[in-house]
């Protein structure tokens, strides 16, 4: 390590970038638990009032997460800089000294949802605006919940196994790094969490968020499908483009 003319020691490239991206990656989390909040209280209540009452929570919750400013600053931005950041990080890191290894939880979880998330962006935000024939470009109106049953009914397996995953990760990944916020920012007034309440607390994640979730989303598969044979053309063709849903 070399010095500056008072003989203090520069830091280097790797010790300078690392405080930096641990910031990140901390300053990220709350606007993407908060978008996850708003996200997901939409099927949850479909336990409730099925697809319907879950289409104008999703419709009211957008107004957060699909504005011009509230795309791209609230949840976007966040969620890239989250990901790169850690990436980032792990790459940077010493490899005597990772930021945690690859087999736990929150690293595990992490790369999951990069690899979920993006199939689900496509297929629910840039699919469906293609304004090419036979999409022509679904208004937000048209891409309720009624297009998440569309897919339950036609691609069931594919279907599930990419919300469940999806869901899954998030909510482990969620709680568990809300954990490590906790401990490290408010863990010096109240302790650090113990391994015991931390299972504790992934258990209370997925009976409070993932079960919910996934039980609204079983809800509204058995509802029958509420649109017209045009629109059901256009949902067809808007799944059709993804990988996962062409044969």
């Amino acid at each position: 390590m070399s010095s500056d003319p008072q003989g203090v020691p520069k830091r280097t490239f790797r010790q300078t970038a690392l405080p930096f991206l641990t910031k990140a990656i901390h300053g990220s989390a709350p606007f993407i638990s908060t978008f996850l909040l708003i996200h997901l209280t939409a099927p949850m209540l479909a336990n409730l009032g099925g697809a319907s009452l879950a289409s104008q929570t999703m419709l009211l919750g957008r107004e957060y997460y699909q504005t011009e400013f509230g795309e791209k600053y609230l949840l976007l931005g966040p969620i890239i800089a989250h990901s790169l950041s850690g990436i980032a990080k792990r790459v940077l890191s010493p490899s005597k000294a990772p930021p945690r290894p690859w087999t736990s939880l929150l690293s595990l979880t992490g790369y999951a949802n990069i690899i979920f998330f993006l199939p689900h962006f496509m297929i629910h935000r840039v699919h469906p605006k293609n304004p090419t024939p036979p999409i022509h470009a679904l208004g937000p109106s048209e891409l309720d919940f009624e297009f998440v049953k569309y897919g339950l009914a036609t691609w069931p397996w594919r279907t599930w196994f990419l919300y469940a995953a999806l869901v899954l990760g998030v909510v482990f990944h969620a709680v568990d790094g809300n954990r490590l916020l906790f401990s490290t920012y408010m863990g010096g007034s109240f302790g650090r969490i113990k391994a015991v309440a931390r299972k504790r607390l992934l258990a209370i994640g997925v009976g409070l968020m993932a079960l919910p979730v996934l039980s609204g989303v079983f809800m509204m598969s058995r509802e029958p499908l509420m649109v017209f044979t045009s629109t059901a053309e256009r949902f067809h063709a808007s799944f059709a483009q993804s990988p996962f849903y062409r044969s």
